[in-house]
């Protein structure tokens, strides 16, 4: 039988268990600004994986054989996993591990089986061109992502460095900046950082207009907020004026109650059955990026609303499902949190949820008609959890006056499985 550490012709010329991979950083300045160790790391490839540039500057250390990344990027990085127990080496833009490659590779291939030679990232060179404590700044990633990604770190006095895909990005970033009350913004646009064609240039969000980019570029942004700026604050329960809606959501008050008792942790999904606007699953995400959340929602033009919030609240990532619970359970990861807010009534919806979760999962209910009532009672009564009745008063005009005008009660039944 052949080796598991076999590589393309059956032969190997690393033993098992000894690293046979190295990863290494590389900036713009190439093979100056690297260690002996990882310039060595690249010399003694077999075979060098990297992108066109990263290929370019490294060729004078370049011995084996050179391969360029597949089009499109293979995930499972089944090119280098196929050489294994060979001398492979990764080519990858400055830190490997920060965004960058290293932590796809790690997914595949064992850690002790690498080596790595990270160099500084484009937020550390971003910083320390611009005298900003790292620390205190929020990096943020759109290189291949949405750039409504940028939108729950717009707050006043924030610093944000954020990494692009190309050279059109920095001037879309301006457009959303000024469109949502963020024009004043200190706008740094820095390019091809480390190397001869470094370029700095500053100004603000609002009268950002350059064309000639360079498409290795990160922006810098000093958040100044006008009066008008769209801010979403750190909290659960959000103004309702910030979704669009067709009055069928979760109010502020209750979306607040509720997200508090789904209690989310990290790396958790969440079901929103019945998601109408999408607010739960929304304000469920926005607690911490780590989080996912499926929508599902039987009525398409609601479905397509909560898409649109989830972009206007930069959390581009949530799923809406389109189709009736529970038929719509069918083929959706496993949750480990679920809320009930519309068609809980409905024949089969709240058995299939309790069944679809794993053991320890969360359900929250709310239920604000008398049917939907009964069956959480019953429920509670069946399985344990706890019980809750909110009621919200606002105040209203009564004549030239203003008085109390009571909301629809909601009873709310928590739930954790066994």
């Amino acid at each position: 039988m052949a080796s598991e550490y076999a590589g393309i012709d059956g032969a190997s010329s690393k033993k098992p268990g000894e690293p046979w991979l190295s990863i290494v950083g590389i900036g713009e300045n190439g093979l100056a600004g690297l260690g002996e160790d990882a310039r060595r790391a690249i010399e003694s490839a077999e075979f060098v994986f990297g992108g066109k540039r990263h290929l370019a500057l490294a060729a004078a250390a370049i011995k084996g054989e050179a391969r360029l990344w597949p089009v499109p990027f293979d995930v499972d990085m089944a090119d280098v996993i196929a050489l294994r127990g060979h001398k492979v080496c990764v080519l990858a833009s400055g830190d490997p591990f920060f965004y960058g490659v290293g932590v796809t590779l790690l997914r595949h291939v064992a850690l002790g089986e690498t080596i790595s030679y990270p160099a500084p990232s484009a937020f550390s060179l971003a910083a320390s061109r611009l005298g900003w404590a790292l620390q205190d700044v929020e990096c943020v990633s759109l290189h291949g992502r949405s750039i409504d990604l940028i939108r729950p770190h717009l707050h006043a006095c924030a610093k944000l460095i954020v990494l692009t895909s190309d050279e059109k990005a920095p001037a879309l970033l301006a457009a959303l900046l000024s469109e949502n009350g963020f024009g004043p913004s200190d706008f740094s646009l820095l390019e091809a950082l480390g190397g001869p064609r470094e370029k700095i240039r500053h100004g603000k969000a609002a009268a950002f207009s350059h064309n000639d980019i360079d498409p290795l570029n990160v922006v810098a942004i000093h958040v100044v907020a006008d009066e008008k700026a769209r801010i979403l604050p750190y909290v659960q329960g959000l103004d309702d004026a910030l979704f669009e809606h067709d009055g069928q959501m979760t109010k502020r008050e209750i979306r607040a109650v509720t997200l508090s008792s789904l209690a989310p942790r990290h790396g958790e999904l969440l079901w929103d059955i019945g998601a109408g606007s999408g607010s739960i699953g929304i304000e469920w995400m926005l607690a911490h990026s780590s989080l996912r959340a499926i929508g599902i929602e039987q009525n398409a033009e609601r479905a397509e609303r909560a898409m649109r919030n989830a972009e206007a609240f930069g959390v581009p990532g949530l799923e809406v499902v389109i189709g009736a619970a529970p038929d719509a359970f069918e083929g959706l990861a496993t949750p480990d949190a679920i809320f009930i807010g519309g068609g809980g009534s409905e024949d089969g919806v709240l058995d299939g949820a309790i069944e679809a979760m794993k053991p320890g999962g969360r359900l929250v209910a709310n239920a604000v008609t008398l049917e939907m009532e009964a069956m959480l009672l019953a429920a509670q009564a069946r399985l344990g959890g706890s019980l809750i009745r909110l009621e919200v008063a606002r105040a209203s005009p009564v004549g030239s006056m203003q008085g109390w005008r009571p909301a629809m009660p909601v009873t709310q039944w928590a739930w954790v499985k066994p």
